[in-house]
């Protein structure tokens, strides 16, 4: 018998200081068997930190190679920004920076194994590619928050994260570089 995915519902009261956005995301995410809890909770970042009008999770899910994990499309169906998680190839970079207008990536991936793949290969605008990375020990420390029905309180702040969860409250930082400074260090 196949597994099935885990339905999770996640109250977010976000307070996005660095970029004005301040709102109460109530989310329906679907974690497939073979996806990590570490993955899982950098969608959830990813999409809260990325939060703006016309954002959604793919329909297709996560094995969908023809669209990106989370997508802002306009009103007429637009893609506006392709929001990819976790360690795509060069390949799906360049396609998505193809397709969208903004490509960022959100990633707890160590970033010396990424550079070797990505400096390997042509990516269109790679310079215009926003990575975010998240330490991984901070979505670690994460996981005992983390149930069918999760409540958090989260700020970035200065690129300082602070989530909030019941008793539990845990801080970490997440960086921004663009693909063309990751692949010349």
């Amino acid at each position: 018998m196949a597994l099935t995915a885990t339905i999770h519902r996640v109250e977010i009261a976000l307070s996005d200081v660095d970029r004005g956005v301040y709102e109460s995301l109530d989310l329906r995410v679907a974690r497939h068997p073979s996806e990590s809890l570490r993955y899982m909770l950098t969608r959830l970042f990813a999409y809260a930190l990325s939060y703006e009008e016309g954002i959604a999770f793919s329909k297709g899910g996560l094995s969908s190679t023809d669209e990106p994990p989370i997508a802002v499309h306009d009103p007429t169906g637009l893609l506006l920004a392709w929001i990819d998680v976790g360690a795509p190839s060069a390949e799906r970079l360049h396609k998505a920076s193809k397709a969208a207008k903004r490509v960022a990536l959100y990633t707890h991936a160590e970033l010396t194994l990424l550079r070797r793949e990505w400096a390997k290969k042509e990516i269109h605008r790679a310079a215009d590619i926003e990575v975010w990375r998240l330490e991984p020990a901070f979505l670690d420390g994460l996981e005992a928050s983390i149930e069918r029905h999760t409540q958090w309180e989260l700020v970035r702040n200065e690129g300082q994260l602070y989530v909030t969860a019941g008793k539990l409250t845990r801080e970490g930082t997440i960086t921004r570089r663009t693909l063309v400074e990751l692949v010349e260090r």
